[in-house]
């Protein structure tokens, strides 16, 4: 494996587990205002507060590794894609900045109140939402070369079926991802209520994900022919994906066992994101950027590999232990008030 290669994979990975987490996370504060405006604050709330409180500033640590990373290895990236992306990116940090305030609205002033939790909820959805229109660029189609610069054609952009089938897909699957967890979290709480509810919601969003994630790759049929004819030479890694789509939906039916129902989905989106990204190989920006005319310089790549790994060596470790002392500490997560780690 060249560095090219393993530079690459290293970021992916970061990526992918930022989806996983933050799509948890942004979930969990949809679901809470979704309780709130509807009524059922009453089943919900307590489940995904504990949830929220002790994870809510770990989730951009995965999206901050992965910006810096992709500067550091591949710099042309940030001519391309840096005042290309100057909008999206820009209302994402946008997003970012009031979900931040939130907790300090909500631990400082009127606990509960509607506003915050639905504009805490309505930016969480947005914010997948926005970071997605990075991939659809990446397709090729929208960026022209004019004068040297790039120039980014919005209306071409938000016309494409391309960009709103992402778009569609990003909202669907943090939603399902999110509900599918929260799911064995309610369970592990025992709040048969709030899993009967969420196991629900699962369910519904399940079927969405599927279908918009089978629409783009139509799409890309039709957008970018050759990613299209990379994704046949992959098709073992989608079909296992759809499997372990069909497992997860079949345990949440059935309510045989969420925590695998859980591990199934991450197989799920394992699979299809990496092989979403082994189909894209070998451009980061098609047809102007490839792997190999934007790398670094093999010294700089070397201490980045070894930087990376090291930080991912610590990111899961500290995961693991905050699970176990607060999310999936018997105490904690039934919500028992002499709690203590």
């Amino acid at each position: 494996m060249n560095l090219e290669i393993l530079g690459i994979t290293v970021l992916w990975t970061f990526l992918f587990g930022y989806i996983i987490v933050g799509a948890i996370d942004f979930g969990a504060g949809f679901f809470n205002a979704y309780s709130l405006l509807t009524g059922k604050q009453r089943i919900l709330t307590k489940v995904i507060q504990r949830y929220l409180s002790p994870v809510w500033e770990v989730t951009n640590v995965f999206l901050v590794f992965f910006f810096v990373g992709i500067i550091g290895f591949f710099p042309k990236t940030a001519f391309y894609y840096g005042t290309t992306l100057l909008v999206p990116v820009s209302i994402g940090v946008i997003l970012l900045a009031i979900r931040g305030s939130y907790y300090a609205f909500e631990t400082y002033g009127a606990r509960g109140h509607k506003g915050y939790s639905f504009m805490y909820g309505l930016a969480g959805l947005l914010i997948p939402a926005s970071l997605s229109i990075v991939l659809t660029i990446s397709e090729g189609g929208f960026i022209e070369i004019v004068d040297g610069s790039p120039v980014l054609d919005y209306w071409v952009l938000f016309t494409s079926p391309l960009t709103w089938s992402i778009v569609v897909l990003s909202i669907s699957a943090t939603l399902y991802i999110s509900a599918v967890f929260l799911t064995w979290y309610a369970n592990k709480a025992r709040d048969i209520e709030a899993t009967d509810l969420l196991r629900k919601y699962a369910l519904i969003w399940s079927l969405p994900t599927i279908i918009t994630a089978g629409g783009i790759i139509f799409e890309l049929r039709r957008h970018n022919f050759d990613h299209y004819t990379n994704i046949q030479t992959f098709l073992p890694m989608f079909l296992l994906s759809f499997i372990l789509f069909v497992g997860t939906v079949w345990l949440l039916w059935t309510r045989r066992n969420y925590g695998w129902a859980f591990g199934l989905l991450a197989g799920q989106f394992a699979f299809a994101f990496y092989g979403y990204g082994a189909s894209h190989y070998p451009y980061l920006l098609y047809p102007h950027l490839t792997l190999y005319d934007s790398f670094t310089n093999p010294a700089m790549a070397i201490a980045l590999i070894i930087a990376f790994i090291l930080g991912l060596g610590l990111l899961i470790p500290s995961l693991v232990l905050l699970m176990r002392l607060f999310l999936f500490n018997k105490d904690y997560v039934r919500g028992k008030d002499d709690f203590h780690v």
